[in-house]
């Protein structure tokens, strides 16, 4: 059988009160589209149809997917009509499935399942079973049980709308009956509009087979048209992600205080605590811990790496058995190697620390390598930008940084060099040697102290 995919993805969403168009407001850290087109992807259909509004063309143009064929909704007729738009593009013999941009957590299995429900020329439709169904169509039986229609919410009666069953829109269909079904479809409703669920009806005049799938989870029925709809799918994507990651050895504190956006790759026995948000590409070796409150952004932590609290990791790779934080930042471009130590309120852009190095407080180090065994004192500085261009530091093994010392870029610190607390370094410092910028110690005798004559 083969499969033919049209993603709906015109809707204004003025319900999201926002300039960003309502497919592009992100889940898990991806777009709403780009997770409708991840889910039709891995169908692997011979085509994907993408129907945008006349505001969101621009959006063809950033795509690169092969299989996407875009079509333009200049005018907002209805479903009915943006399937329409597509089927004119659509091979007959096909089987077409028609998915939302913004119903995210609709699962594959479950998309297959309709699929292959789809033959011997059926309609399937996934439906949902709610305790508060406002918002949908619903479904119609006769008294044998049978689908007979599909009525939306501003067209049923009372009686109709106690009903709990719903459509979440989602069709499979013969490309061949569909198109032919949509060519009749009117606009005689309270909205003016031509529905794509008027083709049921159609489907059950001409007896074929209408088969209603139900959600085991009513997760995927989720649809997301405002900023409220928005949160409740990202934390039933996060439950379903942490439930996920559980279950092949991650430990979660609390999984319902964890946020995965992007993907997570991870050994034996990693540990991660409350708060903690992964975004990007993270990778974990063995053995890893991250502390509460920490957001961690395309990382490679080694084996044994512990991340105390409160500590922004990003675009940073970190080496067997080092310890970061509480409270430290390491931006972009970081390789800390084995062994190391960044403590509490430091920050490391753009550097290479060596093995056994320690920068345990209150420092800044920026363009730098730094070798092997070096301790960094507290309030030490690389002064590396000079309000046009990046200098770099350099500093030996086993170099000595005294506290609130300031190294100003290029500069280079020699193997076993020792640099005096409170020093300002311009120039290269000798291996084996102490360099220190002395200023003489003076006490003025005859200053006091100011007093607060108000009190």
């Amino acid at each position: 059988m083969t499969i033919e995919v049209i993603v709906l993805a015109a809707g204004r969403g003025t319900r999201m009160a926002s300039s960003c168009p309502k497919v592009l407001h992100t889940l898990g850290g991806r777009s709403l589209l780009d997770h409708a087109l991840n889910t039709a992807q891995a169908l692997e259909p011979s085509h994907i149809h993408v129907v945008v509004g006349p505001e969101n063309e621009s959006l063809a143009e950033a795509q690169t997917r092969g299989t996407l064929i875009w079509h333009i909704q200049k005018e907002r007729l209805g479903t009915g009509h943006a399937v329409e738009l597509a089927m004119c593009a659509v091979h007959e013999p096909a089987t077409v499935l028609v998915l939302y941009a913004d119903m995210p957590l609709v699962r594959v299995d479950t998309l297959r399942a309709l699929c292959a429900q789809a033959q011997d020329n059926r309609v399937v439709m996934l439906t949902a079973c709610l305790d508060v169904a406002d918002g949908f169509g619903r479904i119609i039986r006769d008294k044998t049980g049978a689908v007979t229609g599909i009525v939306e919410e501003a067209d049923a009666t009372v009686k109709q709308r106690a009903i709990r069953e719903v459509n979440t829109g989602i069709l499979v269909a013969p490309a061949r009956r569909l198109g032919q079904w949509l060519a009749g479809v009117g606009n005689g409703n309270q909205q003016g509009e031509r529905y794509l669920t008027d083709v049921v009806a159609m489907a059950v005049a001409d007896e074929v087979d209408v088969v209603a799938h139900a959600v085991a989870d009513l997760d995927e029925s989720l649809g997301v048209n405002d900023k409220v709809q928005l949160a409740a799918a990202e934390r039933a994507l996060q439950r379903r992600q942490a439930h996920q990651l559980m279950q092949v050895g991650l430990t979660l504190r609390d999984p319902a205080r964890f946020d995965l956006r992007g993907q997570v790759v991870f050994g034996s026995d990693c540990v991660i605590d409350i708060n903690v948000v992964l975004e990007g590409l993270v990778e974990l070796g063995e053995r890893v811990t991250i502390g509460p409150h920490c957001q961690v952004r395309n990382a490679r932590l080694g084996d044994d790496v512990v991340i105390h609290s409160n500590c922004v990791i990003d675009g940073v790779k970190v080496g067997a058995g080092a310890q970061i934080g509480p409270f430290a930042r390491l931006r972009p471009g970081t390789d800390l190697a084995e062994n190391v130590r960044v403590g509490n309120f430091v920050e490391i852009k753009k550097s290479q620390i060596g093995a056994e190095t320690k920068v345990n407080h209150l420092a800044y180090i920026g363009d730098s390598d730094i070798g092997d065994a070096v301790n960094i004192g507290a309030g030490v500085i690389t002064c590396n930008y000079d309000g046009v261009g990046k200098h770099k530091t350099v500093v030996g093994d086993g170099a000595f940084i005294g506290s609130n010392a300031q190294l100003v870029a290029p500069v280079t610190i020699g193997a076993g060099a020792t640099i005096g607390a409170g020093s300002t370094i311009r120039q290269d410092a000798p291996s084996g040697k102490l360099t220190l910028t002395p200023g003489r110690q003076k006490t003025v005798s005859r200053w006091r102290r100011r007093r607060d004559d108000s009190q």
